[in-house]
């Protein structure tokens, strides 16, 4: 599958979240200290935007939390670590080239 470009590391600092429209797809973009994580933009419990979520790291985990209703998903992995939600997100393979920010469709 293919990587294709979807912003700049300028557009995307750290600690900040992105929505993009990539070929049809809703995804949301994560900058955790330097370090790119894109999974599905919608909660599966209630299509929330994720990028709008709050992040939380620790014990090694980073999740993000549905500004909704509070349910967490695991950012490496998209699992749904709570309650309200029980379906995964997609996740995305990202990667730094250079400026770019890319995310494998």
């Amino acid at each position: 599958m293919p990587f294709v470009k979807a912003l700049s590391k300028a557009e995307l600092t750290p600690g900040k979240a992105a929505s993009l429209n990539l070929e049809g797809r809703r995804i949301a973009i994560f900058n955790v200290n330097g370090e790119f994580y894109a999974i599905d933009d919608r909660c599966t419990h209630d299509e929330a935007s994720l990028a709008e979520g709050y992040v939380i790291c620790k014990d090694n985990q980073c999740v993000v939390e549905c500004p909704w209703h509070g349910a967490h998903f695991d950012l490496k992995t998209g699992t749904a670590l709570t309650l309200p939600a029980v379906t995964p997100v997609h996740k995305y393979n990202v990667r730094a080239e250079g400026d770019a920010i890319e995310v494998e469709l």
